[in-house]
């Protein structure tokens, strides 16, 4: 039987040459969603690359507490930057966010993302997984009832794959546990597994693909990458390296022949607890 894989580029908006990229791959059918980052300053140009996508391909919101500046003029007043995630992670475990500030910035950037796409997200999720921390997530959760047609979350447990198995355990203990279980009770859509954690660093990235794809369960995962291209006037990118090599194993022939060799095809896995794998996509051209 063969196995789904919902395959999600992460920071659309972030950077012009990072969505250049990402809308290359998903023109191709090499990807199947978009997740999109609207309180950056490239956000209004980049959603424009967004139109005459494959059917295929879902737009979701990237919600972003960690970089750049808030939308709303109310956390603005509070933060005129966003922290960094040590600081987002430890105030969230503290109860110290502030949950009305916090709640207005999250409808800022889903009217962002609403105004310049056309139509409510397919799925929300978060930068560097802050959808998952306390407060964000009852805020989140909250919001997400009240957008129709109902989109689906990112869920960030269990995380699988080879290696990396700190970074694996932080990301379930820092709230993605919490989170599975709140969408099961909510009974939300959300992706059965996740997948694709790793340091940025790893030069093989066709090598870590193969072993993520052989870890992928029956029921299907989604996992998230970071592809993108360089373009002048983009700012400095710590994980630049990185998206360069995503992208070009993503956009080659080795990459569909991995997943035929792995007997997956790549499909929305979106589901809520108790219903089968979600409707397939096309496979990567």
């Amino acid at each position: 039987m063969t196995r789904l894989l919902a395959l999600c580029a992460d920071d659309f908006g972030l950077a012009p040459g990072i969505s250049t990229g990402i809308a290359r791959l998903a023109r191709a059918q090499r990807l199947t969603a978009v997740s999109c980052i609207t309180n950056s300053p490239y956000w209004a140009d980049a959603a424009k690359l967004l139109a005459g996508l494959p059917d295929s391909v879902d737009l979701g919101l990237h919600l972003n507490f960690t970089e750049g500046r808030p939308l709303s003029a109310r956390l603005a007043r509070r933060w005129p930057r966003l922290p960094g995630l040590p600081r987002l992670i430890l105030q969230a475990h503290l109860g110290a966010l502030p949950r009305s500030e916090m709640r207005n910035e999250v409808h800022a950037q889903l009217a962002a993302f609403t105004r310049a796409v056309g139509k409510a997200p397919s799925f929300i999720d978060g930068h560097q997984h802050v959808h998952h921390l306390p407060t964000l997530r009852d805020i989140i959760l909250d919001m997400v009832e009240h957008v129709q047609p109902l989109p689906a979350l990112r869920s960030t447990a269990p995380v699988l794959g080879p290696g990396y198995a700190v970074k694996r355990w932080l990301i379930e203990r820092t709230g993605g546990r919490a989170l599975a279980q709140a969408l099961r009770q909510r009974v939300l859509a959300h992706n059965p597994a996740l997948l694709g954690v790793y340091d940025f660093a790893a030069p093989d990235y066709r090598a870590l693909m193969q072993r993520w794809l052989a870890a992928l369960p029956a029921q299907g995962g989604l996992l998230f990458c970071h592809p993108g291209e360089r373009a002048g006037g983009d700012p400095p990118d710590p994980i630049g390296a990185a998206r360069l090599r995503e992208a070009a194993y993503l956009g080659s022939a080795a990459f569909e022949a991995d997943l035929a060799a792995a007997g997956v095809s790549l499909g929305r896995v979106w589901r809520t607890a108790g219903q089968p794998q979600g409707i397939k996509a096309s496979r990567a051209a």
